[in-house]
């Protein structure tokens, strides 16, 4: 009665028509869409309603009966072939129960196969080695080869090219910055990041509230769509539209949640999975306010190719679609105002655990136990050691007379300003916050046209200096004489003239 065809189902193929119009007979054709949840990544850049329209054109014109049903993203299992027909049988209200008996499953994936065989079912082969898969298909769409139009299904061409999902596709598969599943790193632990901005929300927007401008806000890097809500609550922006960008899939689909729940009065609510490195979004002149929160330094710190650079170019793109009279609202981590002047810091070592040597956290079960058990000195040396590889910085240091460090005052700050984030330890040291100061950030700015406000600022974090550095770091020069903790934070405003 059924054919199960198992897959992700990006791009169909011409040899896909003719092997099951070829073999199918009278049978129903099950398309079991996996990653259906998924979209915008490189392992699943194409969205689930994208796919199951193109198999549905696709079927009509090889005279196919389908049905087609989305099986939730799993991690590697093998219960992987029960899951996926228990899946069908959820998305057909139980009407469609698949067994042995009655379904022929298709499938070329030898370790797939061999599940769904486990559970006593016949497989037969699909793609041979000599025929393009369709995974080669989408990298070659990927890698902008025209000839992906003639091996793809005529009904893959009409949905990409009606929806641009060409360029969708280069986009996602492309990206230097998010990972295979939509992430930053593989590491980090999105449920606390996500609490995290949500507690901040509201400090970040008392800071900030003044400079915005009513009409097209955009906030880039919204995370969890929390300052977006507070914009919205806000009788001033009753008119303006609300635009929400976040890269990573776990935050984007926590605002498209929100949306869904009616967290938003404003009706013109709108978010974007996007990473804003790549080609442009919004239109010249088109924003009025431009909000990036906690984010810069990622730009700095993921940017692919020179830092600098990538810094500049994303500068830039703000500029061109901010309006006239339009804002950049950037409030973030920043350098010390003399990065590289040299310092001795000092560490207690009696306030956890002094190891002989650093670990290798990707292969303890729990990281985050083993460097919270850590002095803070032996934590720095930790630090060291994971930031230089997973940063690509150089983070240089010497141990002099009493064990004091003599290092950067930049990289001590990055050190200090970090050695707390123990429960996204190895997804921090990916991330630079003393990349640039103050004045290299409003340089940034001014090169790419803007004015930057008198308003602007560079700030210290006097409560993180007082109750989490301070108790146990002591910064000198090299003389001997005390170095005053330097500023830690900016809030940068940067203005487009008429």
């Amino acid at each position: 009665m059924y054919l199960l065809f198992p897959g992700r189902h990006h791009v169909l193929t011409r040899f896909q028509a003719e092997y099951l119009t070829a073999t199918a007979g009278d049978r129903t054709v099950v398309w079991a869409v996996t990653s259906a949840n998924h979209h915008t990544t490189k392992r699943n850049p194409v969205p689930y309603h994208r796919r199951e329209a193109a198999i549905e054109r696709f079927s009509v014109a090889t005279g196919l009966r389908s049905l087609v049903v989305g099986v939730t993203d799993t991690p590697p299992t093998d219960d992987f072939a029960e899951v996926t027909v228990k899946a069908i049988e959820a998305g057909t209200d139980d009407q469609v129960r698949l067994d042995p008996g009655n379904t022929v499953v298709a499938c070329s994936t030898p370790e797939v196969a061999k599940l769904y065989e486990r559970l006593g079912y016949q497989v037969i082969g699909v793609e041979p080695p000599d025929r393009a898969r369709p995974w080669d298909v989408l990298l070659m769409i990927a890698a902008g080869n025209e000839q992906w139009r003639e091996l793809a299904h005529p009904a893959t061409v009409d949905v990409f090219d009606r929806y641009h999902l060409d360029a969708h596709v280069r986009r996602c598969v492309n990206d230097p910055v998010v990972g295979d599943d939509g992430g930053l790193t593989t590491t980090r632990d999105y449920k606390t990041y996500a609490d995290a901005f949500e507690t901040a929300a509201d400090r970040k927007w008392a800071q900030i509230k003044d400079f915005v401008r009513p009409g097209r806000i955009l906030d880039i890097g919204c995370a969890t769509g929390a300052t977006l809500q507070l914009v919205d609550a806000d009788p001033r922006f009753h008119e303006s539209d609300l635009i929400g960008v976040e890269v990573a899939r776990h935050l984007y689909a926590e605002c498209v949640h929100k949306k869904e729940q009616g967290l938003f009065g404003n009706p013109n609510v709108y978010f974007y999975q996007r990473n804003m490195l790549g080609s442009a979004v919004f239109p010249p002149r088109s924003i009025d306010s431009t909000l990036t929160l906690a984010l810069t330094h990622e730009i700095w710190s993921y940017a692919d190719g020179s830092r600098p650079a990538t810094v500049q170019r994303f500068v830039n793109g703000l500029f061109a679609h901010t309006a006239p009279d339009g804002v950049w609202i950037n409030s973030d981590v920043c350098g010390p105002a003399e990065p590289d002047r040299m310092v001795l810091l000092e560490l207690d070592d009696s306030d956890g655990a002094n190891p002989a040597d650093v670990a290798d956290l990707e292969s303890l079960a729990d990281p985050a136990a083993y460097v919270g058990g850590l002095s803070t000195r032996a934590r720095f040396f930790q630090f060291a050691h994971d930031f230089r590889r997973n940063a690509n910085v150089a983070f240089q240091y010497a141990e002099g007379p009493g064990g004091r460090l003599s290092l950067r005052l930049a990289d001590a700050m990055d050190f200090l300003t970090r050695k707390d984030y123990v429960d996204n330890w190895l997804s921090e040291t990916h991330e630079q916050f003393c990349g640039l100061n103050f004045a290299q950030w409003a340089a940034v700015a001014q090169t790419a046209g803007f004015v930057v406000d008198p308003a602007s600022t560079a700030w210290r974090n006097d409560w993180v200096i007082s109750n989490r550095i301070a108790p146990v770091a002591a910064l000198t020069a090299p003389d001997g004489t005390a170095v005053a903790w330097p500023d830690t934070h900016q809030l940068l405003i940067a203005r487009r003239p008429s």
